[in-house]
């Protein structure tokens, strides 16, 4: 039976892989999930970062007394999987990530960090807010505030430069939905090109968003890594 942890993205929580785990249970996969500090209910920590959000994973890893995990990263999970491989890359197993964005600049971040407004969201997009608040309770707004600090902090920071990238070894393989509206085939293409042992995978007629990807197909090509 291998193992495997399933890490959510950013805003996210673990119960939104939950469809993956059970696709991945019949398949004679042991699923790992958690959330991250500040997330779905998980009381935030001191630190809300990338960096943070490792050490989490590592104790998670250590704590359930894994050898070598794989790893699926959605998104963020993804971003946050392959900096814990720059730092301990014995730790972890093959790394698969889907919908990661890798190209962090200032102006970037700036753009994105408008889709986190809580005003705006709770104007314009109720029902999206009312999502956010049942995943997450009363501290949502306060999650999209120190998610958006995260993102500034990436624009100024990007932790996975190329430098950082070239020191993984892992078994990596990129996926990316063709209807991805936040991460580009070219910095995706740009990340492929730099680690040593990379694949990647497109997922059709599929959004950023998890809740639109085909489970199925992509337990097939977790199966398949």
């Amino acid at each position: 039976m291998k193992n495997i942890i399933l890490l959510h993205g950013a805003i996210g929580a673990a119960d939104q892989l939950i469809p993956l785990e059970n696709e991945l249970t019949k398949q004679n996969f042991k699923v790992f999930k958690f959330s991250f500090s500040g997330h779905g209910n998980t009381p935030f920590n001191n630190d809300f970062s990338i960096k943070q959000f490792a050490k989490e994973l590592e104790l998670f890893i250590s704590e359930n007394n894994l050898i070598q995990p794989a790893i699926f990263g959605y998104s963020m999970g993804g971003y946050v999987a392959l900096y814990l491989a720059t730092q301990m890359p014995m730790l972890i197993g093959n790394i698969i990530t889907l919908g990661t964005k890798f190209n962090w600049t200032e102006e970037i971040a700036k753009k994105e960090i408008q889709l986190l407004n809580p005003q705006t969201i709770i104007e314009k997009v109720p029902k999206f807010a009312n999502a956010l608040q049942q995943r997450h309770g009363d501290c949502w707004i306060n999650l999209l505030n120190k998610t958006s600090q995260l993102m500034v902090e990436l624009g100024q920071t990007n932790l996975l430069n190329e430098d950082n990238l070239n020191q993984i070894n892992n078994k990596v393989i990129l996926g990316l939905a063709d209807n991805d509206n936040m991460v580009t085939d070219e910095e995706t293409t740009s990340v492929f090109k730099t680690l040593k042992n990379a694949q990647r995978f497109y997922l059709k007629n599929t959004k950023h968003q998890i809740e639109s990807v085909n489970v199925t197909e992509l337990c097939d090509l977790i199966i398949a890594m």
